[in-house]
């Protein structure tokens, strides 16, 4: 018998054994159509998944009033609809102040997942995640676990490393052997180490193939940790008086403007202050012992009005403040990076927003968290889409009466003047 000095049968399991290692060490994103997300960033700015209406129509259950070939007409252009005088888009048009959705960059898949992501907004909700400066829970949106899938690549390449090493041990026992049976002196490799080495001389490309694999794989999954950094999207701090902006926003209607004044008329909305909370609970003292919802949990109004009257040193039985106040230590929960600029006012009063446009369902919020990314990417996307309030808004009157024929009918081509028109992507409008 010949003397075995090629390691075939080795050599394809290593290929085998390198492929499943690239697997293990870089852990590949997932590029199928996140629902969730493609709403975020295209549809949020005027849309809730509810019924609740934000610039536009919320959109709980449209996927059963309109069909799906609609629905991504719709979607893709609503402009060519209309003046295509179909009738569900003509009367959407006339209901929301006929101002027209901007066309979306988005294709069939991603409408697709948008539109389970509305279907079904609440799989896997919410999972525990690190807390980020400032203390408090971070809650954020389940990301899609792969935890399965990593636990079955470990354990087929854990059984290929038992397999390689057996079979090889066999493999130089055997050829040890046959080299003696023939008289034959053994050269070849005599530990695993040596046999490795001499497959990976043998199969350089594959190991040149796996590397690259790792060393890209690694740098693109770098790189998308590093988009994360400062992205607090679903933060969901305890407060010190437990505050349900539900009861406040939601139940009793109260105008997010008369304790958020400030937002009206300056860069910051402000955080209110307790002698706007006595302007309702001097009389509304939870004298009644009613509970409420607190993030999950049953808590006494009583005990958390008293809290207010604690931080005032206010006697309730003889409705005197004392000369003890303490401040309320409340924990902020959207923060922009120091070097962005941004204006409250500029897009609450000048911009006719809706707070719900950034922050999101508030109303529906007993426990507020930060509802969108505040990135930049997010808010530019906001400013492409977005029409321009020009109607009855008089803080843009000047501005169109400055613009240039050329200028006006540039921007008024497809009947929207968007922000980004307006200079809404100038980088001086946010960092300066």
């Amino acid at each position: 018998m010949n003397k075995i000095t090629n390691l075939t049968k080795e050599s394809t399991l290593f290929k085998v054994f390198l492929f499943c290692l690239s697997f293990l060490f870089f852990q590949f994103n997932s590029y199928s159509q996140d629902g969730k997300k493609l709403f975020k960033a295209n549809c949020a700015a005027c849309h809730s998944v509810g019924a609740n209406k934000v610039v536009g129509p919320g959109l709980q259950g449209v996927t059963e009033k309109r069909s799906a070939e609609w629905l991504h007409s719709w979607i893709k252009n609503s402009g060519e609809m209309i003046a295509s005088g179909d009738g569900d888009a003509v009367a959407i048009f006339e209901e929301y102040g006929k101002v027209i959705m901007p066309p979306q960059p988005v294709d069939d898949a991603q409408i697709d997942a948008i539109l389970e992501y509305i279907n079904n907004p609440n799989d896997g909700e919410t999972a525990a995640g690190p807390t980020p400066p400032g203390g408090g829970d971070l809650t954020t949106a389940a990301p899609e676990d792969n935890s399965t899938m990593i636990y079955v690549f470990g354990a087929a390449i854990l059984l290929l490393v038992i397999l390689i090493f057996t079979l090889n041990r066999t493999g130089l026992f055997l050829r040890e052997t046959i080299a003696k049976n023939e008289g034959e002196e053994y050269k070849g490799p005599t530990t695993l180490w040596e046999s490795l080495r001499e497959v990976m001389r043998n199969n350089k490309g594959i190991v040149a193939a796996v590397v690259i694999v790792l060393f890209f794989g690694g740098l693109l999954d770098l790189m998308d940790g590093a988009f994360e950094i400062g992205v607090h999207q679903g933060y969901k701090p305890e407060q010190p008086i437990k505050f349900s902006h539900k009861i406040h926003a939601g139940d009793d209607k109260i105008d997010c403007n008369y304790c958020h004044s400030s937002a009206r008329h300056s860069k910051t909305s402000g955080i209110p202050s307790l002698n706007v909370c006595m302007n309702c609970h001097k009389h509304i003292d939870g004298s009644s012992g009613k509970t409420f919802m607190y993030n999950g949990k049953q808590y006494s109004m009583t005990e958390e009005i008293q809290k207010i009257y604690d931080h005032l040193d206010y006697d309730r039985e003889t409705q005197t403040y004392g000369d003890n106040p303490t401040p309320v230590q409340w924990v902020k929960i959207h923060n922009l990076p120091d070097h962005v600029f941004f204006s409250h006012a500029q897009h609450v009063t000048a911009g006719k927003q809706k707070c719900q446009t950034c922050h999101g369902p508030v109303e529906e919020m007993d426990v507020v968290a930060q509802d969108a990314p505040l990135t930049m990417k997010w808010c530019i996307e906001c400013h492409n889409a977005t029409a321009v309030a020009t109607e009855g808004n008089g803080y843009y009157d000047e501005m169109h009466a400055r613009m240039t024929p050329e200028f006006k009918e540039q921007v008024m081509e497809d009947g929207v003047i968007t922000v980004k028109e307006i200079g809404g992507w100038e980088c001086a409008k946010c960092h300066y």
